[in-house]
């Protein structure tokens, strides 16, 4: 699964430093995964909007990207992730088990959570997207995950990042990366109900 190789793609074609990634997936096997890479940085938008007549800044949009890879168990999934955010020099992975939105009681912040994990926030800013999408299936898996649930993995990468000064890991390479492979094995997802799973890496 090229989840490493796509992050790397993009760092190298936005040159911007990462704040973090996320990985979203539903619950059926072969269906895309939307990768989500969120950039620090701004940009000009329009002209004369502020005091100084030289026009707004705003964020850089977050970039929203669907892989098509055929994949039969969340394990592996798990596993491609996990050994990015290895790779990546993230202090750890974070995942979730997210219960369906629509259920009777889910709150509003679940329905909300639940299109960012898949790249389509609820709002924009001043009128400007949050995330630019290349992603064509991602309403049909949005629907999906309301209906039975989905997974998203959550990292802040060292290497390309804005982390590495943060704190020290003994564990990293002087680019803020990790020779291969992940050290830690996947726990197999429950499939019910909601779970945060938090795989730690390096030491100080």
């Amino acid at each position: 699964m090229q989840i490493l190789e796509c992050i790397a793609e993009q760092m190298a074609a936005n040159r911007l430093p990462l704040v973090g990634v996320s990985v979203a997936a539903v619950t059926c096997p072969d269906t895309p995964i939307i990768l989500t890479l969120h950039w620090h940085g701004f940009r000009k938008e329009g002209s004369g909007d502020d005091d100084d007549g030289e026009g707004a800044l705003a964020p850089v949009p977050s970039t929203s990207l669907q892989l098509n890879e055929r994949w039969r168990d969340l394990v592996d999934v798990d596993a491609a992730t996990l050994e990015a955010g290895w790779e990546l020099g993230a202090w750890d992975v974070v995942r979730a088990e997210c219960a369906p939105c629509t259920r009777p009681g889910a709150g509003a912040a679940e329905a909300i959570d639940c299109l960012r994990a898949f790249g389509a926030p609820a709002m924009s800013y001043r009128g400007s997207d949050m995330v630019v999408s290349e992603a064509p299936d991602r309403d049909e898996l949005v629907r999906f995950a309301a209906r039975s649930g989905y997974l998203c993995w959550q990292f802040r990468p060292v290497h390309g990042g804005i982390w590495r000064d943060v704190r020290g890991d003994a564990t990293l390479n002087a680019d803020g990366t990790r020779a291969p492979h992940c050290p830690l094995a996947p726990v197999r997802p429950q499939g019910a109900g909601t779970r945060r799973t938090v795989y730690r890496f390096g030491e100080s």
